[in-house]
């Protein structure tokens, strides 16, 4: 598709074509400004001001637009999105008082809305891309990384596993390094079993095609507070021994999706400069079936020295997760943030839209919430109680990876994690669904960042540019 850092430009006083924004309450106001014709003309499109609306009126030999919004003096990442789909190739500017005001966090919706995964198949005649003009200029290449993020994780996401394995993710992180002067190292093999000793179980019976990894990227001046972002790359869960049933294995090529938010999240910290010491740590394996692959009863061995029970070997995420987290915890950081697609538990209590977030610091867990709502990316805390720990007990080790009830499934994988955080360290864990089942304007059916964002503006208010 077009770069989308041609999507909107500065105002220079170019030709364009008018978007008037309104919404129901003030139609009727519009409308008497507009000529007879021009009012038929809505009328047949059956426009209101409606949320999400989208009306095309003649203008002499041309056309304006108008778009349906819930306040078109105070608008939404979305309010433009719909707009952008569904318009035609051109270029626009905001009229009337959204002019005054300016698209602000709509320009994200304005970009996103205009992403394609178009790596196996091309559309049908696709519509060329809307341009919009800004007066605010200043917020374009803030607006265009953060969509690039996003638009970076619903790729790596939406990507098949065969061709968005181990080996694909630490060329993403290879990418980023090189990108941005950051230090990439990647152990494997016989030096992974010795240090990352989960890791490798979860992955060994993939060995041949996906070889387990775990890719560490630091990045920024040493003496600045260090920030530990984590994230799971299971590329694949067939849910190993215990295996999953063929409804539940369908979409799991979005296991990875804690990885794809973390990669993008790195991204974002080391473009803006972000003034921390970023250590990215990203596990990556396939959860295979194969003739070793690990069982459930077994003892596995921990970086920690914590030995775990396997309860359930589709319980592997947290596995991976513990070894990195154990390791990020060795730079004795000021910020943990970890990203994983842990739980159909935190589906079931929140939904797609939702991540799932649980802290241990409330003053954290509050910055990441305000963060969130003001930028359409809300993530729901969920508590870590201490009366559910006993759910993870082990007769033969220190801890189970699962507990049998069906109870506060979300929690207690929090529980789990929280045993190979280092003591008293701020961390915070965002279980997210890493997909939309169903498409919203500007964001596609399949991989989407749920969450990212919420973390991005934390750090950036945390730690400055």
């Amino acid at each position: 598709m077009t770069n989308i850092q041609d999507l909107i430009q500065p105002d220079r006083g170019q030709d364009a074509i008018a978007i008037h924004l309104v919404n129901a309450d003030g139609f009727d106001d519009f409308a008497k400004g507009l000529s007879a014709g021009q009012r038929a003309s809505l009328k047949g499109q059956r426009f209101e001001g409606r949320g999400y609306q989208v009306g095309i009126v003649p203008d002499g030999d041309g056309f304006f637009a108008v778009g349906g919004v819930a306040n078109p003096k105070e608008l939404s990442s979305w309010c433009l999105a719909k707009l952008a789909e569904e318009l035609p190739e051109g270029t626009y500017r905001l009229a009337g008082d959204a002019a005054e005001t300016g698209a602000g966090p709509a320009m994200f919706g304005w970009l996103t809305a205009q992403y394609r995964f178009d790596r196996y198949h091309e559309e049908e005649n696709p519509t060329g891309p809307r341009v919009l003009l800004t007066g605010q200029a200043g917020r374009i290449d803030a607006a265009v990384a953060e969509a690039k993020a996003e638009m970076l994780v619903r790729d790596l996401v939406n990507t098949p596993a065969e061709d968005m394995g181990p080996a694909a993710l630490e060329a993403e992180c290879e990418k980023l390094a090189k990108a941005h002067g950051g230090e990439l190292s990647v152990t494997r093999g016989d030096t992974l079993e010795r240090e990352y000793p989960m890791v490798h179980a979860v992955g060994r019976a993939a060995t041949r095609h996906h070889a387990p990894r775990i890719m560490h990227l630091s990045w920024g001046d040493e003496k600045a507070p260090v920030l530990a972002v984590v994230g799971k790359g299971v590329c694949f869960d067939s849910g190993g021994l215990d295996v999953k049933p063929a409804s539940g294995m369908r979409l799991m090529k979005k296991d990875m999706g804690g990885a794809a938010h973390a990669i993008a999240l790195a991204g974002l910290i080391m473009n803006a400069g972000l003034k921390v010491r970023l250590h990215l740590l990203v596990p990556a394996v396939e959860n295979a079936v194969s003739s070793n692959s690990f069982r459930p009863g077994d003892v596995l061995d921990s970086r920690k020295g914590l030995s775990v029970e396997i309860h359930n070997t589709d319980a592997e995420g947290r596995l991976i997760l513990g070894d990195a987290l154990t390791r990020a915890s060795e730079e004795e950081p000021d910020l943990i943030l970890d990203f994983a697609t842990l739980t159909g538990a935190a589906r079931v209590a929140l939904g797609p839209d939702y991540a799932a977030m649980m802290a241990r610091r409330d003053d954290t867990a509050q910055a990441l919430t305000e963060a969130g709502k003001a930028n359409d990316d809300e993530p729901w805390r969920l508590p870590l109680p201490e009366a559910y720990r006993e759910y993870l007990k082990s007769d033969i080790a220190d801890i189970a990876n699962a507990h049998t009830n069906p109870f506060a499934g979300a929690s207690v994988a929090g529980l789990f994690l929280d045993k190979f955080v280092g003591d008293d360290l701020d961390w915070v864990h965002f279980d997210t669904f890493a997909w939309r089942p169903n498409a919203k304007p500007g964001r596609t059916k399949g991989g989407a960042g749920v969450g990212l964002r919420a973390a991005w503006h934390m750090l950036k208010g945390r730690y400055g540019a």
